[in-house]
């Protein structure tokens, strides 16, 4: 999985000036392993924690280097960390979540006599794919038709109230996919797709459609322009609603030699979206409802009965995705499946993985709002996540689904953390966390392999406040690597 790079470095040591000219001698340098570049952050008004530990059966050995490491800052996405921790100790690798059709109805000669119940099994990977095998396996249980309603039951948790600016703001307006609303019942992450292709003539409307079927209830505000070949594609798109429901109004151009786009935009209600689409995938498999649809969040009846099912993917699977791409919505709503009574909210959720970190021993304080890391109110420590970490690491039945979780930077999904030396892309395993309101955050946590073949633990917060100017990232993972680097190489 890793690989060691072996680097050199040399100083010239001045001897003496003879008739002949200048003696230099080269001598091999040592490797400083430490934390001195990323603490020079400091000195332009971050805060930092840092810690890096080697893996040595004692959470408590000396580190190889700290900087603060029980100051409690934000660790933005790296709180993911604690939820794929906390959710493979509860579920494990192979848990998968249901998703289920019921109804208290008969059916008698393919109809259903009364209401399709749609039971969000809290899934966090739901998507169109899954509805339409919900769909082929209703048909496989003999309903062509339903007399009554298609009601979207979120009883587990739904809809979930907005603790951040970003998702309340998004309750009317947004122009992002990530602070889309969070339901057990939510399909396509919560989250409006357009497929925005060019038109044959320049000058004319690019063609726009829904990617789950024209017959949804979200209206398309079509503002995007045909230019002409090699023109170039610029998209702008936000979702608003209003008193008529959802709008997604799109904006910009597209050549007419260029391929067509999928754009996604938060819903304002995620089991609305479900509703809507789960409707018209019935209609589409010649399966009416006579009523429409409706939502709810009281529990389903005790008489109701399984019609159909589909499973979500393996949680290691789901994990996967939660933390290669830092997926805000599946990280909240895998966190909102640790709650034990129904109607969960984020709070809640976040004390269920601080519970979690309680049970580390040597940990320390800990608090947080949400699994996603979607606030700055979150807090840790460097010293905490490497406790978490190294736990994990002593978890051999879990270790594996854990660790693959994170990226290599020489593989990486992110490109921005495609860096550093042949060492660092090769021998270190990482999440990152960025946040840049209220304050900037940026922090990385994760393993890393030493040239002597022995593991190691790191992690590094870096917090703005108000007065702190605009940080990149390159400016934290740049020294980063090279601290890691000679930490990595003197072990």
């Amino acid at each position: 999985m890793f690989r060691v790079g072996w680097q050199r470095c040399s100083r010239s040591v001045w001897g003496w000036r003879s008739a002949v000219g200048v003696l230099s001698l080269l001598v091999s340098c040592p490797l400083w392993a430490d934390f001195s570049r990323v603490g020079q952050l400091q000195e332009k008004g971050f805060a930092v924690s840092a810690e890096a530990r080697l893996l040595n059966g004692n959470a408590n050995a000396a580190p190889l280097a700290s900087i603060e490491p029980m100051s409690q800052l934000s660790p933005a996405s790296v709180t993911k960390a604690y939820l794929a921790a906390a959710a493979l100790q509860r579920f494990g690798p192979q848990h998968r979540f249901t998703s289920e059709l019921l109804s208290s109805g008969s059916v008698q000669d393919g109809v259903l006599r009364g209401d399709l119940i749609f039971e969000g099994g809290g899934d966090p990977g739901l998507t169109t794919e899954d509805i339409w095998r919900l769909v082929q396996r209703l048909q496989q249980a003999g309903v062509r038709q339903v007399e009554g309603a298609l009601e979207v039951n979120q009883w587990r948790f739904g809809p979930v109230d907005c603790i951040t600016t970003d998702r309340c703001d998004a309750l009317t307006r947004v122009a992002n996919a990530y602070s889309a609303p969070l339901s057990s019942a939510g399909v396509n992450f919560g989250s409006w797709c357009a497929n925005v292709a060019p038109a044959s003539t320049p000058g004319n409307p690019a063609r726009v459609s829904l990617c789950d079927g024209q017959s949804l209830g979200t209206m398309i505000d079509n503002q995007v322009v045909t230019k002409p070949d090699n023109s170039g594609t610029e998209l702008s798109a936000e979702r608003i609603t209003n008193g008529d429901g959802d709008v997604f109004r799109l904006s910009g151009q597209i050549s007419t030699n260029a391929p067509a786009r999928d754009v996604y935009r938060g819903a304002g209600d995620a089991a609305e979206v479900t509703a809507e689409v789960l409707l018209d995938m019935l209609g589409q498999a010649g399966i009416n409802v006579r009523d429409g649809f409706r939502l709810t969040s009281i529990r389903p009846p005790g008489d109701a009965q399984r019609l159909a099912a589909v499973d979500s993917k393996p949680l290691q699977e789901l994990l996967l995705r939660i933390m290669n791409y830092s997926n805000n919505y599946m990280a909240d709503v895998l966190a909102l499946n640790l709650v034990e009574s129904p109607q969960a909210q984020l709070r809640q959720a976040g004390l269920a993985l601080e519970r979690y970190a309680e049970t580390l021993p040597g940990h320390g304080p800990l608090t947080l709002y949400s699994g996603s890391g979607l606030t700055t109110e979150n807090r840790t420590s460097a010293h905490g996540i490497n406790v978490m970490l190294t736990e994990m690491f002593h978890e051999s039945a879990l270790f594996p689904s854990f660790i693959a979780a994170f990226q290599s930077p020489a593989n990486g999904v992110m490109r921005f953390i495609r860096r550093g030396s042949d060492t660092f892309q090769h021998n270190v395993m990482l999440k990152t966390g960025t946040l840049n309101q209220p304050f900037a955050v940026r922090a990385a946590a994760g393993y890393f392999r030493t040239a002597q073949g022995r593991w190691g633990v790191f992690s590094v917060l870096v917090n703005g406040n108000a007065s702190t100017p605009y940080l990149n990232w390159s400016q934290v993972l740049d020294p980063l690597t090279k601290d890691l680097d000679a930490m990595i190489l003197a072990n």
